[in-house]
């Protein structure tokens, strides 16, 4: 495993051009392998600023804590900066972001120091092509605070079967508890923050272009303004899979269903009824 240390985030639209090169220059063919390496931002600073920001256009409140899903979204810099300049098997635009995993172990406060690294976890076959995991962890003194696995899919043609699929279980007894009229330009304020300038979710012309009839709003946008809706506990794990995009602008219920130590949440269409984003918070 090699180890690559940052003293500071690398800026996320420096690995775009590179991104822009994958349209014209084509991977690779033959067997995909992820690199076996290590990004590791040794002192990071939260920027109080920006993360004022990202918690009011996500809906946290401005406490002193950092949200966990927050240190998920700085590192998406370091996961573009390690598909970019590493062999990295798979085109970049096209990849489909079907599933994040947080788990907090305690509230990690603004003026900490964290070290923030990210690396390449298992390729698996999918049902549509190949999966891979990001994992990502936040440490304060050495001690963890924060894990996330971020899961994309890229779409391609395999002989390989994915495993049996879970058998369907009983959908839990969601109740309605708000409605959010989510405005055109979302995705456009939440790439400010976020740094992801992906432009399926910048304007209708270039979602098009993308085959998306309009921009679709970010779906960790989407599962930040759930999890800003519950009340989370110290220590949680948070899992969630993207279901359907949801399109900008767009007029979405949010639902829940709460147990002692689990909530599930579900955020739909509120005409259509169908799903964009399903998950479930548990208390640790």
């Amino acid at each position: 495993m090699n180890t690559r240390h940052f003293s500071q985030l690398p800026k996320p639209y420096l690995a775009y051009p590179k991104v822009i090169q994958g349209l014209i220059f084509k991977k690779p063919k033959g067997e995909k392998v992820l690199p076996q390496v290590e990004y590791v931002v040794d002192a990071l600073k939260i920027d109080s600023k920006h993360l004022e920001s990202y918690n009011e256009i996500c809906g946290f409140k401005n406490d002193g804590v950092v949200p966990a899903i927050y240190l998920a979204v700085l590192s998406q810099s370091l996961q573009m900066h390690m598909m970019t300049s590493e062999a990295f098997p798979f085109p970049i635009l096209g990849l489909v972001h079907i599933r994040n995993q947080i788990k907090q172990i305690r509230n990690i406060g603004v003026n900490e120091q964290i070290t923030l690294s990210c690396k390449f976890g298992e390729l698996k076959p999918h049902d549509k092509g190949l999966q891979f995991d990001f994992i990502t962890t936040a440490k304060v003194a050495g001690e963890v605070v924060m894990e996330s696995l971020t899961t994309y899919l890229s779409r391609q043609k395999t002989e390989k079967k994915a495993g049996d699929k879970p058998k369907d279980t009983q959908e839990p007894a969601y109740q309605p508890q708000a409605e959010w009229n989510i405005s055109e330009n979302t995705g456009r304020r939440y790439a400010v923050i976020s740094g992801d300038f992906n432009l399926i979710h910048i304007h209708a012309v270039t979602a098009k272009a993308f085959g998306f009839k309009q921009a679709i709003a970010h779906g960790m946008w989407s599962k930040a303004k759930a999890l800003a809706s519950i009340e989370l506990p110290a220590a949680y794990e948070a899992d969630v899979w993207f279901k359907l995009p949801m399109y900008l602008p767009s007029t979405v219920e949010f639902l829940t269903a709460a147990e002692a130590k689990q909530t599930d949440f579900l955020i739909r269409n509120l005409k259509s009824k169908k799903p964009h984003v399903a998950g479930t918070v548990k208390a640790l």
